[in-house]
């Protein structure tokens, strides 16, 4: 097996995971002012509304579905008589609406941030790096859906299943279960993985805060009492 590819898929996604989890500490230990979404609406409106509210369906939609769809046991799927055929066809049914709306997303929320003079001249190169890299996945993730229509019957969707199950229980054998698959794929891994890489240094460490605001579910009523 090449090194690079032993490196790519067997080593760089625990390196990745290592910058996404101390990168993400470190921000907030160290700048707890720039964790925010930095939001832009005052500056200029525009596609803001349209192009967010899909790209977070879609993003969100396309996280869970990876990972329901690469970290469940195959024998779970067989154990519940869905067969490989059919959760490969529903995987590209789904990913393919889930990433067609995410891509009209970041398209208008690109075209918003260029095409607006007082915008993109407060748009950092870290704010163009996130969605360029972000929209360079999606076109590539896109596009495995072309190249898995042409053999329904599992087999590759299978071997990315235990290529990613085997990553996460730290089993050294993970990048021999992809040496053959298609070079879309692996591209499209290594970007999925590389987007951990950039996570902590850009405007995407607000998801953490998402997650975090669902303990405001469980808050107390906060008291007012005027002075008098």
């Amino acid at each position: 097996m090449d090194y690079l590819h032993q490196f790519v898929f067997g080593i760089y996604p625990y390196i990745a995971l290592a910058i996404f989890i101390l990168g993400s500490l470190a921000r907030f230990e160290r700048e707890q002012y720039s964790w925010k979404s930095e939001s832009s609406q005052m500056l200029h409106r525009g596609s803001l509304r349209l192009g967010n509210i899909l790209f977070h369906i879609g993003i969100i939609g396309l996280f869970f579905g990876h990972a329901v769809g690469l970290l469940t046991p195959v024998a779970v799927w067989d154990a519940l008589g869905v067969t490989h055929s059919f959760k490969q066809v529903f995987a590209m049914t789904a990913g393919g609406i889930m990433g067609t709306l995410c891509l009209i997303g970041v398209l208008l929320l690109l075209h918003r941030r260029l095409s607006n003079d007082r915008l993109s001249a407060n748009t950092t190169w870290r704010d163009k790096l996130v969605l360029l890299w972000i929209l360079a996945t999606l076109l590539m993730g896109l596009s495995t859906i072309v190249v898995s229509a042409q053999h329904l019957d599992g087999h590759e969707m299978v071997l990315l299943m235990t290529w990613a199950q085997h990553v996460v229980t730290f089993r050294g054998d993970a990048a021999q279960f992809i040496v053959a698959a298609s070079p879309v794929f692996k591209a499209h891994l290594f970007m999925g993985m590389s987007l951990f890489v950039i996570f902590p240094f850009t405007r995407l460490v607000h998801v953490w805060s998402g997650f975090g605001a669902v303990s405001y579910l469980g808050r107390s009523w906060q008291l007012v009492r005027p002075r008098h």
